[in-house]
């Protein structure tokens, strides 16, 4: 009969292993985030291999309601409560993508929502500040991101028009909302060289990248259609709905 490797060790060296040593249990939605990845991301136009490995690592069920997150990983937006919601993940990646973001950059991230997007932008980057105009979903935002152990991200409840101008300038923002105009003080908030990505538009949305010029001069790039809820407040003279 031969004794089983485990129980050698526990006779011979008992102090080597306990039941906290155990391996952790599998991940109940590991194969659905890789089928994600494979169909939904580098199935389409998603390559940059620092948003693939972003994306793969991220646990987008985490940051939707629990009766929701058997479809977390379906290419569909969900609702998050207060009228808003978590973005499909192939447009969080696309966006990502679009903004260039890499380590070492300081990112902006306008419409914290759940706080996925600021998520898997801080797995890539160096730290993200992420503005929210809804405070209970800022609050909610700040503890799933402490749960969750992201600690280079840092959310405040305020109009994200203004952005957050004491932490500018910023290597990318990324507005998870959609304006009627590109509001001016991201603009001015971006460093050269970086990357402004958003929606313009009400019923008819685009998805526009702006790149700042070295010499101040602003670059415009169209990349197709989207779908986004209205960003709100000062962008639409609505001060009643503007963060305290």
């Amino acid at each position: 009969m031969t004794t089983p490797l485990r129980a050698l060790l526990l006779l011979s060296f008992p102090f080597l292993w306990s039941p906290a040593m155990a391996d952790p249990p599998p991940d109940p939605h590991a194969d659905a985030r890789q089928r994600m990845i494979e169909r939904h991301l580098k199935g389409r136009d998603i390559s940059d291999p620092h948003v693939l490995r972003a994306m793969a690592t991220v646990p987008r069920h985490a940051f939707v309601p629990a009766d929701r997150q058997g479809r977390a990983y379906g290419d569909h937006p969900l609702p998050i409560g207060h009228d808003q919601t978590i973005s499909q993940p192939y447009i969080v990646a696309l966006m990502t993508q679009l903004a260039g973001a890499k380590p070492g950059h300081k990112a902006l991230d306008v419409g914290t929502g759940s706080g996925y997007q600021a998520a898997v932008l801080a797995a890539i980057v160096d730290h993200v500040y992420s503005v929210e105009i809804i405070c209970p979903l800022a609050e909610d935002a700040t503890q799933r991101l402490k749960r969750l152990a992201i600690d280079n991200v840092t959310v405040d409840c305020r109009d994200g028009y203004q952005g957050w101008p004491e932490h500018a300038p910023f290597d990318l923002i990324v507005l998870a909302a959609a304006t009627p105009r590109v509001p001016q003080p991201l603009l001015d908030q971006l460093k050269p060289g970086g990357r402004l990505v958003l929606p313009v538009g009400d019923q008819e949305q685009t998805l526009i990248v702006v790149t700042k010029k070295a010499d101040g001069a602003y670059e415009y790039a169209r990349h197709g259609g989207v779908r986004f809820v209205p960003m709100t407040g000062e962008v639409r003279g609505d001060a009643k709905e503007k963060a305290p």
